[in-house]
């Protein structure tokens, strides 16, 4: 049996998130494909660099809009260049609003803005890039829910205060959403029958 000292413990972060997605896509029907879990592995992974999700535009450092890297897209003459940009597109508006709705909503974009802009990013994608056109095709087809999934595997473990447990219970009665009344039934919280809500 080898000794503690001989046995390495070499983890990546991408490993871990992939671990975590791996749990988490497993109450998910149909199930991700495992090369989908492991490009959004690594997209948790590279996020993790902040200068992966900042960009010095204007003498300021800020996340790039959404929007713009769309026009940048629908500008740019070079097919590759339009595909890099997509890409950046679609993973940036994963990982935005996965990890971070509230400040997003809080300015009038919503959930819809994210899944519309990165589902159409990464639809093109599945059909245009040279690699991963299938995980492209998948992360389009269920952008909702493979967003949603992201926020969990990242928001596990998170303390929750009454604050964010009265905005998951407001979000739940506007879109009657199963997975964030699962989300609210591990919480402790008893929701009210649909029908008897009005």
């Amino acid at each position: 049996m080898p000794s503690v000292s001989q046995t390495t413990f070499e983890r990546t972060l991408a490993d871990f998130f992939r671990e975590r997605l791996q749990a988490g896509a497993d109450d998910l029907d149909p199930r991700p494909q495992e090369e989908t879990l492991w490009y959004l592995g690594s997209l948790l992974a590279r996020f993790g660099d902040s200068d992966q999700v900042f960009s010095y535009d204007d003498g300021e450092i800020s996340v790039r809009p959404l929007a713009l890297l769309y026009r940048d897209a629908v500008e740019v003459d070079n097919h590759y260049h339009r595909c890099l940009i997509l890409r950046q597109l679609g993973d940036l508006a994963l990982f935005m609003g996965a990890l971070f709705p509230e400040n997003y909503r809080r300015r009038g974009i919503s959930r819809d803005y994210f899944i519309g802009m990165g589902g159409g990013a990464y639809d093109y994608l599945g059909e245009n890039a040279r690699h991963n056109r299938e995980v492209f095709s998948e992360l389009a087809e269920r952008f909702g829910r493979l967003l949603q999934l992201l926020a969990e595997v990242c928001g596990r473990g998170r303390e929750m205060d009454a604050t964010d447990i009265l905005q998951l219970f407001q979000r739940w009665r506007e879109t009657r959403d199963p997975q964030l009344a699962a989300q609210l039934r591990g919480l402790g919280v008893v929701l009210p029958e649909v029908g008897g809500m009005h």
